[in-house]
């Protein structure tokens, strides 16, 4: 029977791996996680995904997998006093042949000093540590920590994932949602991914008691769509305007508009979008065609001068015209390529023949010989050297 003080979420999580939709690279026959249950033995590891993927469940059954105590802790409320008390408590539990798995939710809030803190614990083997991350751990992370840790990327989940989660929510609620097929697709796409969400707007349509089916108009209008997943410093936040970048430079100009509407949508700042743009003109298109840049920060000016909805139009304009533009990198490797020896040949003198041909200029009679007479005319400001 249904317990009405927990979500449907979290009573419906998983407890093995082999009940865990979606992630096959981690959880299939040769993916890391299952080769490390299939040997009952567990690594510390780091799951990095976006939310709702799974990594919470994951390890949660993996401490089940290989019978150990399961120790959970947030890095956005503890801090390197309750690392210590885990630990102690951990120590303990070798002592009566027990081992521990301890999970560190939103790993990259914790700053170095605190990372630094577990450092000591996994290389004597206390327990075995479950980091998970929004955030790309290269760039978050110590790299003292991601040395003894195995990354492990979680995706998004596929439609059919999350297909599967509804059937699975109704046999579990022991009732059919009130939503045509249709509607059950339309929710699969509005979850975006995003496993929690989809479980919670369900557990809500199956409480709301809707007289009728509802399709999948009606569903926009029974709840609230879900924001897209963006940010505005984070992983997501580069990964969208990189969509941009690539989709433009492929010529893929349908897609560029898309992306740049995520990123409109998702609140991020016009003036990042319109900087990144200009940038494209210049490093991409370049030389090929010159007038690009001109239209980018024209683009730029009407948006400033007329804000949304208006100034979208300039928006969409430019990134229209630079997916068709012509590419050339030609400007942007010449630079590089100038700067680079410049850098590395040091304070090298300009070559002789160019020094000489300032010194005629500046003293023309000085490099009078028998050989060459050279007579300079100064005409209008221009000398004239005339061989005699």
């Amino acid at each position: 029977m249904k317990d009405l003080s927990r979500p449907l979420a979290d009573e419906m999580r998983p407890t093995t791996i082999d009940e865990i939709v979606g992630q096959t690279n981690l959880l299939g026959e040769t993916g890391l996680i299952r080769r490390m249950v299939d040997n009952h033995k567990l690594s510390n590891i780091i799951l990095w995904g976006p939310p709702g993927c799974g990594k919470t469940t994951i390890a949660r059954a993996l401490a089940k997998s290989v019978d150990m105590d399961f120790v959970p802790m947030s890095a956005v409320f503890s801090g390197s006093s309750d690392i210590k008390k885990a630990m102690d408590a951990a120590r303990m539990n070798r002592e009566i042949g027990r081992e521990t798995l301890l999970f560190i939710d939103e790993i990259h809030r914790f700053n170095k000093t605190q990372q630094d803190t577990l450092l000591p614990y996994l290389e004597d083997g206390t327990v075995v540590f479950i980091g998970a991350t929004t955030e790309n751990p290269s760039f978050n992370l110590n790299n003292a920590l991601l040395s003894r840790c195995h990354i492990g990327v979680l995706t998004a989940l596929g439609s059919d994932d999350l297909m599967t989660l509804i059937e699975r929510a109704e046999k579990f609620l022991n009732k059919k949602l009130p939503l045509t097929m249709d509607a059950k697709i339309h929710l699969a796409q509005m979850a975006d991914g995003d496993a929690r969400f989809l479980l919670n707007t369900i557990e809500y349509i199956a409480n709301a008691n809707f007289k009728k089916e509802l399709d999948s108009d009606a569903l926009d209008g029974a709840i609230q769509k879900r924001a897209p997943l963006s940010d505005k410093t984070g992983d997501e936040h580069y990964n969208l305007i990189s969509a941009v970048h690539k989709s433009l430079r492929a010529s893929d100009t349908d897609a560029a508009l898309y992306w740049v509407a995520r990123m409109m949508t998702s609140g991020q700042d016009p003036k990042y979008i319109f900087r990144r743009l200009t940038r494209f003109a210049m490093e991409d298109i370049g030389l090929a065609d010159p007038n690009a840049l001109q239209m980018a920060i024209a683009a730029w000016q009407a948006y400033e001068r007329m804000g949304s909805p208006e100034g979208d139009i300039a928006l969409t304009e430019l990134v229209v015209y630079l997916g068709t533009a012509p590419k050339s990198n030609a400007c942007d490797r010449a630079i590089h390529d100038s700067y680079t020896v410049a850098k590395q040949t040091g304070s090298l003198p300009p070559p002789k023949n160019i020094l000489m041909v300032r010194d005629i200029y500046t003293n023309p009679i000085q490099h009078l010989d028998f050989l060459v007479k050279i007579v300079f005319l100064k005409t209008c400001n221009v000398y004239v050297c005339i061989h005699l």
